[in-house]
C-alpha cells in the first residue's frame, strides 16, 4: 500500500526553487518527489545521528 500522501503550501527562496529543479530533473523526478526524498534523506541522518548522541 502506497503511503498517505496530503498537499501542502511551503514558501522556499528562488534560488533554491532553480536547484531543486534542476537536480529533480536529472534525477528523473518531479520537483514533489525530489523535496520529498531530499527530506526523507535529512530525516534518517538527523534521527541517526541523534540515535548515536543519545547513547
Amino acid at each position: 500500500m502506497k503511503p498517505l500522501k496530503q498537499k501542502v503550501s511551503i514558501t522556499l527562496d528562488e534560488d533554491i526553487i532553480k536547484k531543486v529543479k534542476e537536480l529533480a530533473e536529472e534525477s528523473n523526478r518531479s520537483f514533489s518527489q525530489y523535496i520529498n526524498l531530499v527530506l526523507k534523506n535529512f530525516i534518517a541522518k538527523y534521527e541517526n545521528k541523534k540515535e548515536i548522541n543519545d547513547k
